[in-house]
Parts: structure tokens; C-alpha cells; sequence
């Protein structure tokens, strides 16, 4: 393989800031701002708008909108052309 050619990959926090969630992973990005993580030592910092913590979908805050009757005007429509 050759050398130099991969970007650095290093240990990094992304913190999200809607939900005051932030973890430890490995990536390549980098950043200037640095955060000291719980086991003493100082990482880069990464902030992120949206993560598993706050995202509607992993914390079962999902909804659905039916906006207009769409579903019940579908039903309507198609409920007597489907064969059985």
C-alpha cells in the first residue's frame, strides 16, 4: 500500500446539540474545537444537529400525517376495483 494517501483516523466526539448527547467513536474527520471526554484526555469535537438521541424515529416520537384525508380518498376511490 502506498503511504500518505489515507486520511487520519482517529478517536473523535460527535455531541449532539439538541439533545446534550455526545460519544466516543473513531472517524477521519477533525476539527479545531476540542472537548475533554471522561477519561481525562482531550479530543476533537464534532457537532452534529441530529443523532439517535433526538432523531423522531429512534426515540418513537414518529408520527404520521395524513394531511388533507389523502389515505381515506385513496380508500374511496380504489375500494371497489380491488378483486379478491
Amino acid at each position: 500500500m502506498k503511504t500518505d494517501v489515507h486520511p487520519n483516523y482517529q478517536p473523535v466526539v460527535f455531541q449532539d446539540l439538541s439533545s446534550d448527547f455526545a460519544f466516543l467513536t473513531r472517524s477521519t474527520m477533525t476539527s479545531r474545537e476540542t472537548i475533554k471526554w471522561e477519561d481525562g484526555n482531550e479530543y476533537p469535537l464534532i457537532k452534529v444537529e441530529i443523532s439517535s438521541a433526538s432523531h423522531p424515529f429512534y426515540t418513537g416520537k414518529q408520527k404520521v400525517l395524513d394531511s388533507g384525508g389523502r389515505i381515506d380518498k385513496f380508500k374511496r376511490r380504489y375500494a371497489g376495483s380491488v378483486k379478491k
